[in-house]
């Protein structure tokens, strides 16, 4: 239905705090921590995880089930299937591609 890391990014694309979408979706802050440091598929009651789902909705998120295309045009973000380990990772030493915008600042 969602996992953790959809919730993180799906709060931090909305600009929300964890107390904020507690309070807009009804639940729990500690229930919201909860939810975002488990592993995998969120697990909950069916009634909070409804919650939580309308509670992004209602502030513009669109959660993308894995395979699904988006339904609906605008800005988004969404994972690589797999994610060669040699690319992105911290520490990493290979080289990154960053516009010359960027780099002199503007």
């Amino acid at each position: 239905m969602i996992t953790a890391a959809q919730l993180r990014a799906a709060r931090a694309l909305a600009g929300l705090d964890q107390r904020k979408l507690a309070d807009l979706s009804g639940l729990s802050l500690p229930t919201i921590q909860r939810m975002e440091t488990s592993e995998g598929l969120i697990r909950g009651n069916v009634d909070s995880l409804t919650k939580l789902i309308a509670a992004l909705e209602g502030v513009g998120i669109e959660l993308i089930g894995e395979g699904t295309i988006s339904r609906a045009t605008g800005r988004g973000v969404r994972l690589k299937a797999s994610v060669p380990a040699s690319r992105g990772g911290a520490g990493d030493d290979a080289e990154m591609t960053t516009p010359s915008s960027l780099r002199e600042g503007r």
